[in-house]
C-alpha cells in the first residue's frame, strides 16, 4: 500500500483556523500614528528601444519603459509553491503605499510616481561609492521570475509572479568591504510627487534594512517587474525589495538608496511604531500582533482564510539565518 507524506507547506481546508479582523486602517493610524502596513508588492524598469514592438509594449507601461522588452522572464521553478497566483487585478489594486495615502485603493493615485529618470545610489561600506541609472542596472542583471508567496503583518496574504533578480547579485555588484553587517535601502523622498509624505507623523522617506547573511539569502529578491512585464507603480516600480518570509512591510518599494552600514539601520515602521514594528519582522503565527492574532490570514481575491507558516512556509530556507538570535525579537 503506497502511504502518502504530505509536505509541510501543503494545506486542506479544514485546516484553516478563525481569526478577529483587524481593526480599520483609519482608526489604527488615529491610535498609533503608525498602524498596520505592509509593503506588498513589485516594480518596473527601462532601457532604450526603437523596434515598433517594444515601443508599444513601453508605452503601455506607464511612463514608457525601456526595459519592457526584458519581460517576461523565465520562470525558476525552484520556487514553485502550491497556491494559485492571485489575480493581477486584485494584487494591483488592494495595496499599501503610504506615500499615496493610508487606504488599499491607492492605485490612481500612484500613477503620480515618475519612475524615468530614475538613479540607484550605492554607498556606505563599499568599494566605490556610485550612482547607477535604473535601466543600465536592469540590463545588467540576468532576470528570472519567481512565484512567492506575500504574507501582509495585517493578516492577508496573495501569491505573486515577480520578475527580477536575487539579491546577492545587487550585493556583489556593490562591492561591500567585509565591514558591511547590514544593508539599508531607503525610497524616494518627494512630498510634491507623493502627497502622503507631506504627513507630518511618520519620518520620511521610508528605510528598511537587513543584516548581510538575509540579503544574500538565496530567497531575497529584487523585483522589477511582476505578472510578465515591469512592476505596476503601486507596486514598487522601479525597484523594490521582496523578502517572503518576512512580513511585507519589510519588502520597501521604488528604491533609489541602497548603503552598507556597520549599525543596524532604524526603519521606518520601527520609528514609527516600536511597540508593535520591529526590525526583523520575520512570519510567526504563534507570536500575535499586539493587537490581532496571526495564526490564519485571508487569501486576497477569494474568501479563503488559511493558516499561517512559520516563516511563511519558507523556514527550510532561512531558519539557519537565525540560530543564536534568540533573545532578538524576530517576529515583530
Amino acid at each position: 500500500m503506497l502511504i502518502r507524506i504530505p509536505r509541510g507547506w501543503e494545506l486542506p481546508e479544514s485546516a484553516a483556523t478563525p481569526e478577529s479582523v483587524f481593526r480599520q486602517r483609519r482608526t489604527l493610524i488615529k491610535g498609533l500614528a503608525a498602524g498596520p502596513i505592509l509593503a506588498a508588492a513589485l516594480p518596473g524598469l527601462a532601457a532604450c528601444d526603437d523596434s515598433s514592438s517594444k515601443k508599444a509594449k513601453a508605452e503601455a507601461s506607464g511612463d514608457g519603459d525601456p526595459t519592457a522588452d526584458l519581460y517576461p522572464a523565465k520562470r525558476n521553478e525552484r520556487y514553485a509553491i502550491d497556491r494559485a497566483v492571485t489575480g493581477e487585478k486584485d494584487a494591483t489594486t488592494y495595496n499599501n503605499y503610504y506615500e499615496y495615502g493610508i487606504d488599499k485603493d491607492i492605485s490612481a493615485a500612484a500613477q503620480q510616481l515618475k519612475t524615468r529618470p530614475w538613479t540607484v545610489e550605492f554607498s556606505g561600506l563599499v568599494e566605490k561609492p556610485q550612482k547607477v541609472d535604473i535601466d543600465t542596472l536592469i540590463r545588467q542583471m540576468t532576470l528570472e521570475e519567481r512565484v512567492y508567496r506575500h504574507r501582509c503583518v495585517e493578516a492577508w496574504s496573495m501569491t505573486v509572479p515577480w520578475s527580477g533578480f536575487p539579491l546577492a547579485d545587487l550585493v556583489k555588484f556593490a562591492k561591500p568591504l567585509g565591514s558591511a553587517k547590514y544593508i539599508r535601502m531607503e525610497t524616494f523622498n518627494d512630498p510634491a510627487m507623493a502627497p502622503g509624505q507631506r504627513t507630518p507623523w511618520f519620518n520620511w522617506p521610508y528605510v528598511e534594512g537587513l543584516t548581510m547573511a538575509e540579503a544574500t539569502n538565496e530567497l531575497a529578491f529584487i523585483s522589477t517587474g511582476a505578472f510578465g512585464k515591469p512592476i505596476a507603480k503601486q507596486n514598487g516600480a522601479p525597484l523594490r525589495l521582496t523578502t517572503p518570509w518576512k512580513y511585507g512591510f519589510k519588502s520597501v518599494k521604488s528604491i533609489v538608496k541602497i548603503a552598507f552600514v556597520e549599525e543596524r539601520p532604524k526603519t521606518f515602521w520601527e520609528l514609527a511604531g516600536p511597540s508593535e514594528y520591529g526590525f526583523w519582522a520575520n512570519i510567526n503565527p504563534r507570536v500575535p500582533h499586539p493587537r490581532w492574532s496571526q495564526a490564519s490570514e485571508r487569501v486576497l481575491g477569494s474568501n479563503d482564510r488559511v493558516p499561517t507558516l512559520l516563516f511563511n512556509g519558507y523556514e527550510q530556507y532561512v531558519a539557519d539565518i537565525y540560530k543564536g538570535l534568540e533573545g532578538e525579537k524576530l517576529y515583530m
